[in-house]
């Protein structure tokens, strides 16, 4: 008998085509999700029927992070994880809670914390996806949607619940949400959860979780604040890091030196010469998003809009609409920095320029999704200069002039 290892195939699934079984290209993949171990998704011994999952979503073989962090978390250990946006960081997590999970039991058994509804929806959905074979019952449960309704929800079983901390917190609280057999606590985009607007809610969440839980941080920056929170926490967490060297992999980064009245122009320009797939516009205030977009509309283009004073409704549209390829340009306040995943923007203009390192960071990550090539261009007025420059510092990396011609390989 042959020793080499035969491929898992779903029950019941045909046989794919010549073309369907060609190896990936990884060509036009940066390293930070094809530097791998050359793990299989079988080496995890997982159920078949989350394999079957995995399968279907697409996914090929875990991305380095997804290899470092799957054995440690079924191990039950906790984990503190930094690494790209765009790395599979969400399935990272995803995965093991699925595995982990007892469909037998009607308790909720995971937590997955995050700062903003989209992304509660996007993680929901991944969840779904990959656990669609596992009868898995996850709920999204978010402020700005009637309490009313979450409370009915709880009438059914629910093993998987996905919020942001107030709503969640407010749930226990009220006795709604039992969390005493929750062992697993994921948080996602940690820096922004434990920033001054979360931190004391996560505080006070934290005692409705049983004593041996497990916690399990991931983020693309961790500040200080972190650190402080993950001492008292996570003492023995397992520490990965993948941004030593990769943090801005694949991600060609321009800018142009322009007037603010100059602006419009020079965006119009942009979009004459560069081949967007999708692109995110940055403005720095909600009022210059919708500014913006009024103005993309009067010189011919379509877009949407999308910030936080939006109704919630208003904004699910706009994210489902964008996400299915409604149009191809989104202008957009920072609300869409937080792990919003669409492989098919390649292209993010800072039209604003960001006042930080961490923001710049989130905001250029919605290009060159899970290691494909993207494009940032950056709009820098006299008074962005000293903030270019302090950035460039802190990320060790290099924003260059933009060129007369951009190539396009560099982003397609």
């Amino acid at each position: 008998m042959s020793s080499e290892k035969k491929r898992y195939v779903p029950k019941n699934q045909a046989p794919k085509s010549a073309a369907e079984s060609r190896p990936v290209d990884t060509r036009f993949r940066t390293e930070d999700v094809t530097n791998t171990k050359g793990n299989e998704w079988e080496d995890y011994f997982l159920k078949r029927d989350l394999l079957m999952g995995i399968f279907d979503k697409g996914f090929d073989k875990p991305s380095p992070v997804q290899e470092e962090s799957i054995p440690v978390i079924l191990a039950g250990q906790s984990v503190i994880a930094r690494a790209k946006n765009g790395t599979g960081k969400t399935a990272a997590f995803v995965i093991p809670i699925l595995e982990k999970c007892d469909t037998t039991i009607s308790n909720i058994q995971s937590v997955v914390l995050v700062p903003t509804r989209e992304l509660a929806l996007q993680t929901s959905s991944v969840i779904k996806e990959l656990g669609k074979y596992l009868n898995i019952e996850c709920m999204v449960s978010t402020g700005g949607t009637p309490l009313r309704e979450d409370i009915y929800r709880f009438y059914k079983p629910v093993h998987i619940l996905v919020g942001t901390p107030g709503r969640i917190l407010d749930l226990a609280s009220k006795e709604v949400a039992d969390l005493s057999k929750a062992h697993v606590l994921v948080m996602d985009e940690a820096d922004k959860l434990l920033s001054q607007d979360f931190q004391p809610i996560l505080e006070q969440l934290i005692e409705y979780f049983p004593n041996d839980r497990q916690i399990l941080m991931y983020s693309a920056t961790f500040p200080i604040h972190v650190k402080d929170f993950s001492g008292k926490y996570l003492p023995n967490a397992h520490m990965i890091n993948l941004m030593d060297e990769l943090t801005l992999k694949g991600l060609t980064q321009y800018y142009a030196f322009v007037q603010e009245k100059k602006k419009v122009h020079c965006l119009n320009t942009l979009f004459s010469k560069l081949q967007i797939n999708q692109a995110i516009i940055f403005c720095n205030s909600t009022l210059r998003v919708e500014l913006l977009a009024k103005k993309i509309t009067e010189i011919g283009y379509s877009c949407f809009f999308i910030h936080s004073k939006m109704q919630q409704l208003d904004r699910n549209r706009v994210f489902h609409d964008f996400r299915n390829g409604g149009c191809r340009c989104l202008v957009s306040s920072d609300l869409t920095t937080r792990g919003i995943d669409i492989q098919t923007v390649n292209v993010v203009i800072n039209f604003d320029f960001p006042k930080n390192s961490e923001t710049y960071l989130h905001r250029i990550g919605r290009s060159g999704r899970f290691g494909h090539l993207g494009l940032a261009i950056n709009f820098i007025t006299d008074d962005d200069k000293e903030n270019m420059f302090m950035i460039e510092r802190e990320l060790d990396t290099e924003i260059q002039p933009v060129p007369q011609v951009i190539d396009k390989s560099l982003y397609t």
